[in-house]
Parts: C-alpha cells; structure tokens; sequence
C-alpha cells in the first residue's frame, strides 16, 4: 500500500500517507447445542458450499464533529510534534478466505507517523476498534446454520502486531465467534496474518476541510492458516471454511482517513505528545 499521489484541487502537494465474546448459554442448554452441533457439522461438512458475501455497510467518510482522536498515541522523543500528525481511518475490508467471504462491519484504525530526528521515517501504532461480522451459514454452511442460534458463526478481525501505512503490511488475526466454540479460536492464533497491501489507484480528497482522503487497496497472494485452538470442532470447522487455504484468498480494502497535526491537538490530562 506505497503512498501515492492524491491531487488536491488547484495545488500539488505532496500526497498524505495512506494509512461480542460468544454468548454464554445455559449449561442444560449448551450440553444440548454442543452434541445437535457436533452432529451436524460432521454430517453436513463435507456438503458445505462456499458462504454468501455478508452485506454490511461501508465505510462513511469522518467528520470534523464525529472523529474521535482519543486513541492517538504518544510521540517518540525529540520529534517536532508540529511534523507529525494522528491519523484515523475507517474501512469495511471485503475478505475472502478460503470458502468464506464476509464484508466486515467499518473497523477503526489510529495512528501517528512524522519524521524521526534523524529525518527518517516514524510510525506510532494506536489502537484498532471492530466488531463481530455475522458469517452466512453458520457453522454448518446451511440455512440452519443461521436459523439456529446455537450455529450461528461470527468473525471479528482483530490487530495482528504490525501497520506500517508506507509500505502496506499489515497484519491481523480472525476471532471466530460462535456458542459451541472456545474464546481462543481464531484464524492466526498462533501466527497472524499477513497482508501486503497495494494500492488499487490513486488517492482522492473528498474535503479539505477538515481533511478527509480515500484510498483502495488490496492484497490477492496472502496465505490464510488454519482456524486454531476451537476444541473439538477444529477439524469440521476448517473443513467447513476451507483452511488452510495457499489460493484464491482476497482482501480488497476501500478506505478513507482524516488527520490532525500534533500541535493542533487538544492536549488531554496525561497525554504524553512529546
């Protein structure tokens, strides 16, 4: 995701960088779902189709009045704060991984980046908010898999340890949400995933006031694990997602992003900018 040129209208600067816990059932009840469940997964994996995209609604552009800057880190020492700026971007990533396509719910992601004094680049990571996504089919695949609560599936993308908005790595793990599965189970639990993501275009200023710029990126040659630490429904659940899975994977990722200058920045009650 190499930062490219987005023209601003009657100048050409320089562009701006690119960028629920499972329900606990009653016991009876969850004693009774695990064993219709496990049934069903082992009768039906082998039949499952490849789930239908999940529909959510895309990323809407950040205003002056709506982006909340609270998650921007605290700058390294001894760079000019006036240099650096806290940058937050919205995006609905569009995954297919495996069997499964989903259009994740708008996740958040902050962070700052501004020259080092040695005039290098920096990055400070923030903070990355999302929420559960529903997969279609469930656990199963089938339409029981969302008429029945019990196999209903969700996946929540979650910040996998690397962003670098320069050169398009990124990485994230894959919580997989469910009634019969385990708080642990994941895509990535191990090792997350990594993405290299490349820009689909160039960028493009929707508002110069406050600014707000969108970018396209994507990454068709990740490699996605197998789901990990689900108990004993691992084997029908991988099976049922097609993991692990070396092809035919795709992250497409529609952005936009605001930012604000250190020094403009309120400067909260124990917030370290320098």
């Amino acid at each position: 995701m190499k930062k490219s040129t987005a023209a601003r209208p009657g100048s050409s600067p320089s562009a701006p960088p690119a960028p629920p816990s499972s329900p606990s059932p009653s016991s009876p009840v969850r004693r009774v779902a695990a064993v219709a469940g496990a049934a069903v997964l082992a009768g039906t994996a082998a039949v499952c189709a490849p789930a239908a995209a999940y529909a959510a609604p895309r990323a809407a552009p950040p205003s002056a009045s709506t982006t909340d800057f609270s998650d921007c880190p605290s700058l390294p020492d001894g760079v000019d704060p006036a240099r650096w700026r806290c940058e937050v971007h919205t995006a609905a990533p569009r995954l297919t991984m495996g069997k499964v396509t989903v259009t994740f719910a708008p996740i958040t992601l902050t962070h700052a980046e501004g020259p080092m004094p040695d005039g290098a680049n920096g990055q400070v990571w923030g903070a990355m908010h999302s929420t559960p996504t529903a997969v279609p089919g469930g656990l199963t695949g089938t339409p029981a898999g969302d008429r029945t609560a019990a196999l209903g599936l969700a996946i929540q993308a979650e910040y996998g340890g690397r962003f670098d908005a320069y050169t398009g790595r990124f990485s994230l793990r894959f919580r997989l949400l469910s009634p019969l599965l385990p708080h642990g189970c994941a895509v990535g639990a191990s090792a997350p995933v990594d993405f290299q993501l490349k820009r689909s275009g160039p960028s493009t200023w929707i508002s110069q006031d406050p600014p707000v710029i969108a970018f396209s990126a994507y990454d068709d040659t990740f490699t996605a694990p197998a789901a990990e630490d689900c108990g004993p429904l691992t084997g029908p659940l991988n099976h049922r997602l097609g993991l692990p899975a070396t092809k035919g994977n795709l992250m497409t990722y529609d952005a936009v992003y605001t930012f604000k200058a250190y020094d403009q920045l309120a400067v909260k009650e124990g917030r370290r900018l320098r």
